[in-house]
């Protein structure tokens, strides 16, 4: 240092550099482990929040409060439905995110501490939080958890949908359910979109986004009016119908794609005389002797007196369809939908 310099007016003038080297350079990247206390990783002038460590988990959270409720290992095991190894390595691991003894041992025995208790009362508050936070984000993205949409086929709420329903309703009483009806494209399309959770409908072709749970396999029928000659026939082959009217559904329904597949078989372009968007009406117009048409099997005990069901020829075999329960796979652990899944397989195993 100069002779003509007092010590006494330099130290002033650098110690804010010097403080400046130690908390900005020196601090974040040799002291940030050894003040990892807390579970809190020290942050830059920049960033100002608060990150907890990576050993502190909700998991891990779940697992002392299994254990502060129930007193010892083997009953927290039980509980989440893991080993004993696994939720002693989560406690031990929690000690170590906290920087502090949560247990001391008294024989083979894991005695908690006040620092234990204290955590696990903010565990509750954290967990119930989040929870409260997941169900909020769902109701606001549409997905209620008290409400469920269900989309079918008009042919389906005859005997199927009721049941299923009913049911679901065993299952989860505090379940509100709404029923949206339409065609197999149009239930496809509002699934897809989030419209309705899920649908019973004709299962759709394979499609990486849709999960779908056969419920049964039904059968075509070609429909006459009662009073037809048709109408005493064992079976029919459509090719000796040349002649005659027909109706059918619009374009989209799974038994208006059948009938297309019908006279492709059959080899000619019937004479279509009407299309209807509900097959109620469509049997209507049959037992009204408007036209002859194809229907499935499933509608036959509803239908009016007036409409006969007469069995296609072998060579219309193929024509079937199979009716399951679809939805999003991305939401196959919904609680919900694991319900409603559930119930449909069982009316599977109950209708084999």
């Amino acid at each position: 240092m100069p002779p003509d310099v007092d010590p006494s007016e330099v130290v002033p003038a650098i110690a804010p550099v010097v403080l400046w080297f130690v908390f900005i350079v020196l601090w974040p990247p040799r002291a940030a482990k050894a003040a990892n206390i807390g579970g809190l990783v020290p942050t830059t002038a920049t960033q100002m929040r608060i990150r907890i460590g990576e050993e502190i988990t909700f998991r891990k959270l779940e697992a002392l409060l299994a254990f502060m409720e129930s007193g010892n290992l083997a009953k927290a095991a039980e509980i989440l439905d893991t080993s004993t190894v696994s939720v002693h390595r989560a406690l031990h691991s929690l000690e170590e995110g906290t920087s502090c003894a949560l247990f001391r041992h008294e024989g083979r025995n894991l005695i908690p501490t006040d620092a234990a208790h204290v955590l696990a009362e903010t565990a509750r508050e954290v967990l119930k939080a989040m929870a409260d936070g997941i169900r909020a984000t769902r109701e606001a993205a549409g997905y209620l958890a008290d409400h469920l949409r269900i989309g079918s086929l008009y042919s389906l709420t005859a005997h199927t949908v009721p049941r299923i329903v009913i049911d679901l309703k065993a299952r989860r009483p505090e379940l509100q359910t709404e029923l949206v009806l339409g065609s197999n494209a149009d239930l496809l399309q509002m699934l897809k979109q989030g419209s309705i959770d899920a649908t019973l409908m004709a299962t759709p072709e394979p499609d990486p986004e849709i999960e779908s749970i056969p419920l049964f396999e039904d059968e075509i029928f070609f429909a006459a009016p009662a009073d037809s000659p048709y109408a005493a026939m064992p079976a029919v082959d459509l090719r000796t119908c040349r002649d005659e009217p027909f109706v059918s559904l619009s374009e989209g329904f799974a038994t208006s794609r059948g009938f297309v597949e019908a006279f492709r078989i059959a080899d000619f372009q019937p004479n279509l005389v009407m299309k209807v968007g509900d097959i109620f009406s469509l049997m209507n117009l049959v037992g009204g002797g408007v036209g002859y048409t194809l229907l499935p099997g499933r509608v036959k005990g509803v239908s009016s007196r007036n409409v006969a069901f007469v069995p296609l020829t072998a060579d219309y075999d193929n024509i079937r369809q199979t009716i399951g329960l679809s939805f999003l796979r991305r939401r196959e652990r919904d609680p919900n939908l694991l319900a409603l899944a559930a119930v449909c397989r069982m009316a599977t195993r109950e209708g084999q």
